[in-house]
């Protein structure tokens, strides 16, 4: 799964992905859940647009009223069928989620707490999630926009760290950004592979990114 993730967006990356009009500035060391991130996905026009969204998917059948159950997160092995999810999938609303890295637990024999780990590409400095969008309409007309975080099986250093689930995000390779985002079903489906982990990096962090209030460097910097 993914649950919490670093996102720092600047005006560089307009250019960097290519997109049309300006991209809403952000910057969080520690993303949660619920609150509006950025994404970019097309507009009705089919050029990349940035926007900000609700992390948290909620259905169009849903009434602008957010599901019970968690949807953070659409697991690719079920976004194609399960009710929340294969709406989006087949309308062709994919997006990308911006990320500098991202968090995940790691179960330690002997410990109550969780190891936190922070994760990253290397040599990057801004990498793409895969994710859905949708938009519901609330009985009062409010129309609402969220998101949601595709993730897939772990591969060998991701299965490491997240050992309980063994569970990753989708990373997209900026190769895979316009076959994801466009509205062609068989050539999205094909982007979904893991990650290699050669190109990966990740140390652990201290239990500080925990806590939701704190947002600063401190919850991505390694444990001395």
């Amino acid at each position: 799964m993914c649950g919490r993730y670093v996102s720092r967006v600047d005006a560089e990356m307009e250019l960097e992905w290519n997109l049309r009009g300006t991209m809403p500035l952000f910057s969080s060391y520690n993303v949660t859940p619920t609150t509006e991130v950025p994404i970019v996905r097309l507009d009705g026009e089919r050029k990349r647009e940035g926007v900000l969204l609700r992390w948290g998917l909620i259905p169009f059948w849903a009434n602008g009223v957010p599901p019970k159950y968690s949807t953070i997160n659409a697991t690719c092995e079920r976004m194609q069928t399960a009710p929340s999810y294969r709406g989006p999938w087949k309308r062709g609303q994919r997006c990308l989620f911006p990320v500098n890295g991202f968090y995940e637990w790691q179960a330690v024999a002997g410990q109550k707490t969780k190891q936190p780990w922070y994760i990253r590409l290397a040599g990057q400095e801004r990498f793409a999630l895969g994710g859905l969008w949708d938009r519901s309409r609330g009985e009062d007309g409010t129309v609402v926009e969220s998101c949601t975080i595709v993730t897939m099986p772990a591969n060998l250093l991701m299965a490491e760290i997240h050992n309980t689930k063994k569970r990753m995000p989708l990373i997209l390779p900026p190769k895979a950004y316009a076959a994801w985002l466009a509205y062609d079903n068989d050539a999205a489906a094909a982007c979904i592979e893991p990650y290699p982990d050669a190109g990966m990096e990740a140390w652990p962090v201290s239990t500080y990114v925990n806590r939701p209030a704190n947002d600063d460097p401190r919850c991505c910097a390694p444990t001395a």
